[in-house]
């Protein structure tokens, strides 16, 4: 079941307040959705696969409760960088395994199966997120569009709330990002 926007608006408020109790009663209102998110991630993966689901989520938590600015808008902030952090931990074990950078030949994907790491894939999960790397320097927020959407699971309305634009904007932000994140891995993988 899904928390309520404004129970872990909440705790997250007491948390960034220094409440420590607070983590503990959030952690144990999110870690069902952050177990979803995970294994939606880790549903792909091969089966030999070393990370595990648990591990995914834990590592997520320890960087997320680790970082110096812990004040978090709202629920859907909070999925946002636990979606986030989720990537980061999924691109670093890909790079760790010394894939080739910038996808080294493979082939052209959607956004859509550019998720998939397994060891075939993990390439092609480095080569996304340079290119994710690449939009943030050209337009942040649409690359945070792209964060909140395709990797944090936020619908247009959890999108738009995160980042105070209109729904609009983000459905603009979100069109255009997936046409230049296409077109940087079809680039890509011409070189």
């Amino acid at each position: 079941m899904a928390t309520t926007s404004h129970e872990v608006t909440q705790l997250l408020a007491d948390w960034s307040n220094g409440d420590q109790l607070a983590l503990d009663q959030l952690m144990r209102l999110v870690e069902g959705e952050l177990r979803q998110m995970a294994h939606r991630y880790m549903a792909r993966q091969n089966p030999g696969h070393t990370l595990q689901t648990t591990a995914l989520i834990n590592e997520a938590f320890i960087k997320m409760v680790g970082q110096q600015d812990k004040h978090f808008q709202n629920r859907e902030h909070f999925f946002g960088v636990a979606a986030s952090a989720m990537r980061h931990i999924l691109v670093d074990y890909a790079r760790s395994k010394q894939y080739s950078k910038r996808g080294g030949g493979a082939p052209v994907v959607s956004l859509d199966e550019a998720l998939t790491v397994s060891e075939e894939r993990a390439a092609e999960l480095v080569a996304l997120d340079d290119a994710l790397k690449e939009l943030a320097n050209f337009d942040a927020r649409k690359a945070q569009v792209v964060e909140l959407r395709f990797f944090g699971g936020l619908s247009v309305e959890e999108t738009a709330k995160v980042l105070n634009v209109s729904e609009i904007t983000v459905i603009r932000d979100w069109n255009f990002s997936k046409s230049w994140l296409h077109r940087e891995l079809s680039h890509t993988q011409a070189e």
